[in-house]
This record gives C-alpha cells, structure tokens and sequence, in this order.
C-alpha cells in the first residue's frame, strides 16, 4: 500500500465531517448534470472515490455506481454507507488505475480532488480511456495551476493543472468534445482561496 493511501485511511472516518468536502461535491454534481446527458442505463465509476460524497448524491440517476479507491480505509466507509442506505446499485472496491485498467466498462467516469494527486496522469488517463465505452463520458473536477501552498511542502502532488493544457493531453490520449469551467473555491486558512475547474470530455469513436 502506497503512504498516499495510508494517509488517506488515516482520514476516512472523519472525512464526511468536513462541509467544505460535502458542498463541493453538490457544486459538481450539480455542473455534472448539466454537461454531461445522464440517463438510468449508465454504468459510471467514480475514481479515487474516498467516501463517495459525490456518487451518493447521484446514485438514483444511474444503473450503476462503482467506488473506486486504493485507500482501503476509504472504500470500507464506502460500504459502511451502502449498507446503510440499502443501496443494491453501488458497490465498492479498492483498485489503482494509474497501475492497471479495470476488468469492466463504464459509460462516464468522473473524478474529484484525485488527478492532482496521481503521478504519472497521462497513463492513469490512458487506463481510463481503455475502460469507457464509445462515446462514453470522463469528468475531472481539480484545482487550477497554484503556487503550491495548497498541501504545503513536502506533499508530492502536482500543483493543480492548466485546463487548457489538459485538453492537449486529452485530445492525444483519444477524446474530444472537451469543455470546461470553474465550478468551486476552497478557502483556507491561510487566506488563500483555490479554484477548482470542471473539465468534461468525450471517448472518441
């Protein structure tokens, strides 16, 4: 298990208790609808899940939700949740795309706070492309290029992304159909705040 995930098992009883994480994911999932045709029949994932704020807010727009997350600590509250809702459309599992493509395929993958944290994004994109089905969807919701005070030194992270340059990774990796806008602010204590984009994109044929 890598010390990423061991930190962030660390946090996954306590993470819900955080509002800022809950009204962001409202802010996405809220953009997400209106850029991207949801419909019952879907199968998504979510990736890097943590304790799946955003998909339990769109669990009853889709066929199927899988959790996806390498934190082990993180997708055990993830099942906790689905035990407690009752929910037969949503499961969990720990798995690490940017390591190897999954056994299944997805119509929309969507993603939260988690590309800035992957070190090697354009194959971890690669292993996503590989595991959408045609014309399938991807939505990446991530800080904007910062001056890397938003983890503070010593935190091995990307310092949040150009979308534009993103878009030229995605369009070489097979998608097209790419937009983007902002979508939320993190504030923090520092005085700092953080915008966070919203990118969408298309599998081409």
């Amino acid at each position: 298990m890598t010390e990423q995930s061991n930190k962030f098992d660390a946090h996954a009883k306590d993470w819900d208790r955080n509002n800022m994480h809950h009204l962001r994911s409202v802010a996405i999932a809220e953009i997400m609808q209106h850029l991207i045709p949801f419909n019952k029949s879907m199968a998504v994932l979510e990736y890097g899940a943590g304790t799946g704020l955003l998909s339990f807010l769109l669990h009853d727009q889709f066929k199927t939700i899988t959790l996806m997350d390498n934190s082990v600590g993180m997708v055990d509250v993830c099942n906790d949740k689905i035990r407690s809702l009752q929910l037969n459309n949503v499961n969990a599992v720990v798995h690490d795309l940017e390591k190897e493509v999954y056994s299944q395929t997805f119509d929309i993958i969507y993603f939260q706070m988690v590309l800035h944290h992957i070190e090697n994004t354009t194959k971890a994109l690669k292993n996503m492309h590989a595991i959408l089905n045609t014309n399938g969807w991807l939505s990446i919701a991530d800080l904007y290029t910062e001056d890397g005070t938003f983890h503070g030194e010593g935190e091995k992270v990307h310092h949040g992304f150009n979308p534009d340059e993103l878009k030229e990774i995605l369009e070489i990796t097979g998608f097209y159909n790419i937009k983007y806008q902002p979508c939320f602010e993190i504030k923090r204590d520092n005085g700092k705040t953080y915008p966070i984009f919203i990118l969408v994109a298309q599998k081409c044929n």
